[in-house]
């Protein structure tokens, strides 16, 4: 590890320290069962608070700001709650169901995507769709129509990389601040509506919400996408025009395709069977490492990423859902523009764990929201890797303002044609009967 990696460590670690400090003269006042810091807001909500502002402000150490918040939350609990354990809440015990399967499963997919990914990528697929791309604007417009329906089976990280790359060829190394907020934007729409095609839809399945409820997020997000698309495809237009020249002698793997094939059918069939579909994932995967070179380095790469996920869903698991609002379609366009600066995996999580929205229209909230800022979303931080140019807020927003007003927009369009429709907790856990005597 470099010096440099180790300052910055320190650096995200010492904020934390004054916040663990709180938690000693909070037991002293004897108010342990409440939690309270200065203020009335529980010890949990402000470390949580601190720790998604670490991830927003120190991207290149997020794997270290998530660990170092949830330790901060588990020395919390521990100092203050006498019956409080760490174990009990992931195994479960006296009617709860423990939160072992939900990140036993977060775990396996995010390995799992990662190596579908890469299957994608070799398959040589990418380097054929630029040949169906029409000139003009309607060329870039028609980029970004790929990547959302890419995105639907597909991570939107990978969309969002692999419409970069393809967007890097055509348009000549030059490509618009707010055309590459589209790309995000297009990458996080896709995703809103499949189970399988965002981390947030994805959390929401393997803690039991049915893809039938979140599949109607596709009525905002193909709304959202023709008002971004059109605008950011006119202003690539002007800024560099498509050149459209694709690689000759491409000769498509098609063997890797029947793999990315089976990984989402065994995982829908493993999940209806189950309700494991990472399970079915590594079955696919090692069934198709009999016959196709597997690239195994994919686990390095995405090891960093799902640590910090799950550190960032287990944070959110720890956190007092009766003191959360209400679930209403206002806390839920909120929650859109939250999750341009917080990360919307452990939004996501606080909404399961409360239960009682419309799953359709927070899929679409927290997946689309995160677009608004480069870094609001992970195929927004993964994009940006590629363009530096990229990572100022205030040129995002410049630029790609289309977003914001797409997000609005596609919102209230949703509301107005198929109202606020929320589910029943699908889910019944400890904190149920607290959460309905809250007014």
């Amino acid at each position: 590890m470099t010096l440099l990696a180790q300052r910055t460590k320190r650096l995200v670690l010492l904020p934390l320290l004054p916040l663990l400090l709180l938690t000693f003269p909070v037991a002293a006042s004897e108010l342990s069962a409440q939690l309270l810091v200065p203020g009335g807001i529980r010890i949990e909500f402000v470390l949580f608070a601190l720790t998604l502002l670490g991830v927003a402000l120190l991207h290149r150490v997020t794997m270290w700001v998530a660990l170092a918040g949830l330790t901060a939350i588990l020395v919390a609990k521990y100092s203050l709650l006498a019956d409080f354990s760490f174990s009990q809440h992931l195994l479960g015990g006296h009617g709860h169901e423990g939160e072992w399967r939900i990140l036993l499963n977060l775990v396996g997919l995010l390995f799992g995507f990662g190596i579908l990914a890469k299957h994608f990528d070799e398959s040589q697929l990418p380097k054929i769709l630029p040949r169906f791309l029409p000139d003009d604007w309607k060329g870039g417009f028609a980029l970004l129509v790929m990547i959302f329906v890419i995105s639907a089976f597909l991570d939107n990280i990978a969309a969002a990389m692999i419409g970069g790359a393809i967007a890097f060829v055509v348009f000549n190394k030059r490509v618009h601040i707010g055309y590459l907020a589209a790309i995000v934007a297009a990458s996080n729409a896709g995703g809103s509506g499949s189970v399988v095609g965002d981390t947030t839809t994805t959390l929401m399945w393997i803690d039991g919400v049915s893809p039938w409820q979140v599949i109607h997020a596709y009525v905002a997000a193909v709304i959202a996408l023709v008002i971004f698309g059109i605008i950011a495809a006119r202003q690539q237009d002007k800024y560099q025009r498509i050149t459209k020249d694709a690689a000759t002698g491409v000769i498509i793997a098609w063997s890797r395709l029947v793999v990315v094939g089976a990984i989402l059918i065994l995982a829908i069939a493993t999940n209806y069977l189950l309700d494991f579909p990472a399970l079915g994932v590594w079955i696919a995967i090692l069934l198709g490492a009999l016959f196709v070179k597997t690239p195994w380095s994919e686990l390095k790469s995405a090891f960093a990423g799902t640590i910090f996920l799950v550190a960032l869903v287990t944070c959110a698991s720890l956190m007092p859902v009766d003191e959360l609002p209400p679930a209403y379609w206002i806390t839920t366009f909120a929650l859109g523009f939250i999750s341009a600066v917080f990360d919307n995996i452990p939004l996501t999580k606080l909404c399961l764990v409360q239960g009682g929205y419309d799953w359709g229209i927070l899929a679409y909230a927290v997946g689309f929201g995160g677009s608004m800022l480069w870094f609001g979303s992970s195929a927004g931080v993964a994009l940006s890797n590629m363009y530096p140019e990229s990572r100022s807020a205030v040129r995002w927003v410049r630029h790609g303002w289309h977003v914001v007003l797409a997000y609005v927009v596609g919102f209230f369009v949703m509301l107005a044609l198929l109202g606020w429709q929320p589910s029943p907790p699908h889910k019944v856990t400890e904190t149920a009967p607290v959460a309905a005597q809250v007014p």
